[in-house]
């Protein structure tokens, strides 16, 4: 559950990122900085947070491993070219 938490948070993270980047940037913002910067920081120890707890736990049932197998197995695949060049 700590990974899935910790995955959904990535995504919020990224948009954070690039948001600071342009507000930096495009547009000197300094609320708009301050605003992103903070959001970012909270993605970010929300995160660590999430994988801290998810590592704290123990699997009670052998099904949820086999859960990530799928996804793992995806992700492998799209990465796989870039591994054997």
């Amino acid at each position: 559950m700590g990974i899935v938490a910790a995955s959904a948070l990535v995504y919020p993270l990224l948009v954070c990122a690039v948001q600071l980047v342009f507000v930096q940037l495009l547009t000197v913002d300094v609320s708009a900085i301050v605003l992103w910067l903070v959001l970012g920081v909270s993605c970010s120890v929300a995160l660590v947070a999430a994988l801290r707890w998810g590592a704290d736990r123990r699997v009670r049932s052998p099904w949820l491993l086999v859960g990530l197998a799928p996804p793992a197995v995806f992700e492998l695949w799209l990465v796989w070219p870039l591994l054997t060049t």
